[in-house]
């Protein structure tokens, strides 16, 4: 059953799905998508934007990383700017092969290509020639834009996500589930699935609003 996948390069869990992905390169479809737009379009704060999360996520993505035993290596800084990542694996045709070596070479190998030699070494991995002009052109960008208008049309609200039909399957530690619903052909075999996603709201917060 083929599934979607939608990515940031920013994100470190999306690194790790990727890498527990691999065994499914055939029965699924890569999506580079913004980050940033989908915390836009959901009034949200990335994890790097609260003091205190963004200490623990990215401890607690190295504590995954361990104990998955995939190799993991932050650049030198983050957030960093994932646009030109992006729209190198939209230039790559989202491939998964090329979106892995990407990946790996931030995320595994600790790089970021913002030196022209580093950048150069990066689109040779991935077979892109004169990419700079190439990440430049309209249609890469407008197709980056529409990758990510689709992703949040169809209730994406984070990264990495794995969606099979209606379902959204959210983060890298929701992996499991998701193959196992992707095995079970799209379904739940538990009624309580159902009853528990169409619960009513008791109770709702009121929205914060700033003093002056």
């Amino acid at each position: 059953m083929i599934f979607d996948w939608y990515f940031d390069f920013v994100s470190p869990f999306s690194y790790l799905q990727c890498e527990r992905l691999q065994a499914h390169a055939d029965t699924l479809r890569p999506h580079p998508v913004l980050f940033a737009a989908i915390l836009d379009a959901n009034g949200q704060k990335g994890p790097a934007e609260i003091a205190a999360k963004r200490a623990f996520t990215y401890r607690f993505v190295l504590w995954q990383a361990k104990a998955l035993g995939i190799p993991l290596r932050f650049p030198h800084a983050h957030p960093f700017n994932p646009l030109p990542l992006l729209r190198l694996a939209i230039a790559c045709d989202s491939r998964f092969d090329a979106i892995t070596r990407i990946f790996r070479f931030v995320w595994r190998d600790g790089r970021l290509p913002d030196l022209p030699i580093e950048w150069a070494e990066l689109c040779d991995h991935v077979g892109v020639a004169d990419a700079a002009s190439r990440i430049a052109d309209a249609e890469i960008k407008d197709a980056l834009r529409a990758e990510t208008e689709r992703a949040i049309a169809r209730g994406v609200f984070g990264v990495p996500t794995i969606a099979c039909g209606s379902e959204l399957f959210w983060g890298a530690d929701a992996t499991d589930m998701a193959l196992a619903y992707v095995r079970a052909g799209g379904r739940y075999d538990d009624p309580e699935y159902a009853r528990v996603g169409a619960l009513p709201a008791a109770a709702e917060r009121k929205a914060v609003t700033k003093r002056p």
